[in-house]
């Protein structure tokens, strides 16, 4: 198994590439903030139960010893592996604010979710980078 293989990792690489696609849609809106009739629209949230669930692999408690309490039957391991990039689908907002001229691009609400796109980034390419260098620790042997 390559190191990109990594549940944890391949789950991290979608989240990245669904903010890159919503900082596209959300700068498109930005775009189009004085254009007449355009709707605002944004990307449906990634579900994260459902990538942990479509990986295929469940990790159950087992009974190591005769004194612990209830001994689940461990599952049947299965691979790894990962569909599409879910929560891709472009959604459109609730019309609370729309200009005369049909707009509903509110550029506040906007700003706010560039800015919490970008931090949600950071955070992931920084657990990412930490991960692979945990990973490169666990294989040199150094300690």
């Amino acid at each position: 198994m390559a190191i990109g293989d990594l549940p944890i990792l391949s789950m991290m690489k979608q989240r990245l590439h669904w903010l890159t696609q919503r900082q596209e849609v959300l700068a498109q809106n930005v775009a189009n903030a004085n254009t007449p009739g355009y709707e605002a629209r944004d990307l449906k949230e990634l579900d994260f139960g459902a990538m942990v669930d479509a990986s295929g692999t469940k990790l159950a408690p087992v009974a190591t010893s005769p004194a612990h309490i209830g001994s689940p039957v461990p599952s049947a391991a299965g691979g790894l592996s990962f569909g599409q990039a879910r929560g891709g689908e472009l959604i459109k907002k609730a019309d609370f604010e729309t200009t005369p001229s049909g707009n509903s691009v509110t550029l506040e609400d906007e700003m706010v979710k560039v800015a919490q796109t970008q931090m949600d980034y950071d955070t992931v390419t920084s657990l990412y980078s930490k991960s692979l260098g945990l990973i490169k620790l666990a294989i040199s042997g150094n300690s």
